[in-house]
């Protein structure tokens, strides 16, 4: 990496001089004689690249209408004042300080460099007389991407679809079918359009993942992440014959967001990163990516012990606990070999009408309980598990008395008004009475009660966020998120030991400004086991797979077939176990306690391993499905074979890091499986045989 604390030739000279480079990544910042600064790779026309910020404002739009939020006027005249650069060990970050002269807005945009990956951040600060109304800024922009051979011809899309029960969906489309060619020497001009995928409302992957890529046929990659818990949104498209990527936090026009700086205030954009591999593809960029997201997280003990997570809710007790009904469950779990048990929904529900509009107080339900909760808490601790809770702590329910006593400044308001979504309110955690009530409860659960570990759920979509005085929607729901964050971080620094699970009706809050603090994330809430594999799949695109966890719901009625199915799609992440597992024969129980037998004995390697796709990232209906870890000693596959109308029996995986390497497959789980495989070394290729639809296997191949 070099970067220089001067430039390599004044400004003003005749041609862009260099302010940054990074060789690894193969980019580098230019500023040009009148001091703009542009993003790009080395050798690209200046005219490819794209403004090193591009900012919208009231008043200061853009200088080409369209669906497309670059070449902006204040982007334009935005102009270089200097920049430094602060190393440390491998990674360095250097800021470079722009100006806008009409304005007065100042840009300080700074780039963390590591290895393989470009983090970037952008403040902005009005040094000007009078105030701006912010309505769009970029995080990260780029230009001058195509492949080395074909131009954008040979550039394909993907990108991340997510819904409920239906998370991580990749697609992928060329990049032509999404940038069309309109031949710009015709008109003069580029489209008014782009490719665009973006979030709405507080679930911040309510519709899609906050990343995606662009691939070139020779195996290189670009992959972009964006770090928000509000709201989010990037864009590609064509610029000068190459593709341009820009990446933002929330916006006017999708989100409701402006922010008006009044002279000396300030605003940060939310973090994004980029990644670049040379080859590889997809699967070599989110190694680097997953490295990433270990080094931005908070440090937690979870993240390397892994311990094994029974909850009583999925296909089980749905929200409906007592004292009976646990304390059998406990049992079980703890022989079974699970090492925390959460209490989910419904503990706290002792009320005629239902719990989901009463929410908000979190005390025990004495009906539920008759000898207390911490009769199940004890029992949990007797059995040498660390007992958990679930909690929604951002809604109170309509009908809680906490509506009532908390002033409705701590609530989420729009037009003066209480919102209220699905039979709840909305706390706002910027206002001291509401995060004086959470901390008073977590405190409670954690320090009174010896919970140690925390599901917090989320549930509803409040919309774009709350009106707190004169602000917009938008940035009142990043303000809050931030103020949510920072709660979450409290609570770990007085509860060093807490564990905290991120889940928003699964998977609809995936996103790395939340995961930078939480431990684990609930992948889904899908119930079908026929339909989960793609999700388990494709969840290391969301998350580190120490931090994914993945439901395994056994039960007494399902074959033998259909317990190993559920159990095995977990074992290359975090296991959350559920089922009625004390309700088991011996044999059906068995396979439940080898295949956490089998976890013990890997997640060591699951700590720092890296995921990738013999198969490529699966379709939703696949039949054939595939995830790999590869870890420092070993490297692992997961292979799924679903209900279909195909009769093949062998499945073929490409494995091409141990071409060459002479190893011995083995599968881990099912024991009992009827499988068979094949290493051909000269291929670096696995042939998998299941000869019956609904199986999976464990597979490990030694080397990495």
């Amino acid at each position: 990496m070099e970067a220089e604390n001067a430039l390599t030739s004044a400004v003003g000279t005749t041609q862009p001089s260099r302010v940054w480079s990074h060789p690894t990544l193969g980019l580098h910042a230019l500023v040009d004689t009148a001091g703009a600064v542009r993003l790009g790779a080395p050798g690209q026309d200046w005219a490819r690249l794209v403004p090193l910020v591009e900012v919208t404002a009231t008043g200061h739009g853009r200088l080409w209408s369209g669906e497309r939020f670059i070449e902006t006027a204040i982007g334009d005249r935005l102009a270089y004042r200097d920049h430094a650069t602060v190393r440390n060990g491998s990674t360095e970050r250097t800021t470079i300080r722009l100006a806008d002269p009409m304005t007065g807005l100042a840009a300080d945009v700074t780039l963390e460099a590591g290895v393989g990956f470009l983090r970037a951040g952008v403040r902005l600060v009005n040094e000007g007389v009078e105030p701006v109304r912010l309505e769009s800024v970029t995080t990260l922009t780029l230009g001058g991407i195509s492949d080395p051979d074909t131009g954008v011809e040979g550039l394909t899309l993907h990108w991340a679809d997510n819904s409920w029960l239906a998370e991580c969906r990749w697609r992928r489309a060329r990049f032509r079918d999404e940038a069309v060619a309109l031949n710009r020497s015709a008109h003069g001009h580029e489209g008014r359009g782009c490719f665009e995928r973006y979030s709405q409302g507080s679930w911040s992957t309510g519709r899609h993942l906050p990343v995606a890529a662009l691939t070139h046929r020779d195996g290189g990659a670009w992959l972009w992440q964006i770090e928000s818990s509000a709201g989010w949104r990037f864009e590609t498209g064509e610029r000068e014959g190459a593709a341009y990527v820009a990446l933002f936090g929330p916006d006017d026009a999708h989100h409701q967001w402006h922010q008006t700086l009044a002279p000396g205030e300030e605003f940060r954009t939310v973090p994004a990163v980029l990644v670049r591999t040379e080859s590889g593809g997809l699967d070599a960029a989110f190694a680097t990516l997953t490295d990433h997201r270990r080094g931005i997280r908070r440090d937690h003990p979870d993240h390397r012990q892994l311990p094994v997570i029974y909850n009583d809710y999925m296909n089980t007790l749905m929200g409906d606990p007592t004292t009976e009904r646990l304390l059998p469950l406990v049992e079980a779990a703890a022989s079974a070999g699970a090492e925390v048990f959460v209490i989910d929904a419904g503990w706290y529900d002792d009320d005629a009408q239902g719990w989901w509009d009463s929410v908000g107080a979190w005390e025990a339900a004495p009906a539920r309980f008759p000898g207390g909760i911490q009769e199940v808490l004890d029992a949990i601790r007797k059995h040498g598990m660390t007992p958990g809770l679930w909690l929604e702590p951002e809604v109170v329910g309509v009908r809680s008395p906490l509506a009532d006593t908390l002033p409705p400044e701590a609530f989420f308001r729009r037009g003066g008004l209480r919102v209220t979504e699905h039979g709840r309110h909305h706390l706002d955690l910027r206002h001291p009475a509401a995060r004086a009530h959470l901390d008073e409860v977590v405190d409670r659960l954690v320090g009174e009660w010896g919970v140690g570990y925390l599901k917090l759920d989320y549930n509803i979509n409040i919309g774009p966020g709350t009106e707190n005085g004169r602000e917009s929607a938008g940035a009142g729901l990043l303000g809050h998120h931030r103020a949510h964050l920072d709660w979450m971080g409290g609570l770990l620094d007085r509860h060093p030991q807490l564990v905290l699970e991120n889940c928003g009706s699964g998977g609809l809050r995936m996103d790395y400004a939340q995961l930078a603090v939480a431990q684990l994330q609930s992948t889904s809430d899908q119930q079908d086991p026929l339909r989960y594999p793609p999700v388990a799949a494709s969840a290391g695109t969301a998350a580190t797979p120490e931090q994914a966890a993945v439901w395994a719901y056994p039960q007494p009625e399902q074959s033998l077939d259909e317990v190993a199915f559920t159990l095995t799609g977990a074992l290359l992440g975090r296991i959350h176990l559920s089922g009625f597992l004390h309700r088991m024969d011996d044999e059906r129980f068995d396979l439940v306690r080898s295949a956490l037998s089998v976890y013990k004995d890997i997640r060591a390697e699951i700590a720092a391993a890296h995921p990738f796709w013999p198969l490529g990232l699966p379709g939703w209906d696949d039949e054939w499905i595939a995830q790999g870890l590869r870890g420092a000693r070993s490297t692992y596959v997961t292979v799924w074979r679903r209900e279909s109308d195909g009769e093949a029996v062998d499945c073929a995986l490409a494995i091409p890091h141990l071409r060459g390497a002479l190893v011995d497959p083995v599968v881990l789980y099912p024991a009992t499986a009827d499988a068979g495989v094949e290493w051909d070394a000269a291929e670096g290729r696995l042939t998998v045989s299941l000869s019956r639809a609904g199986t999976a296997v464990l597979v490990q191949l030694g080397g990495s």
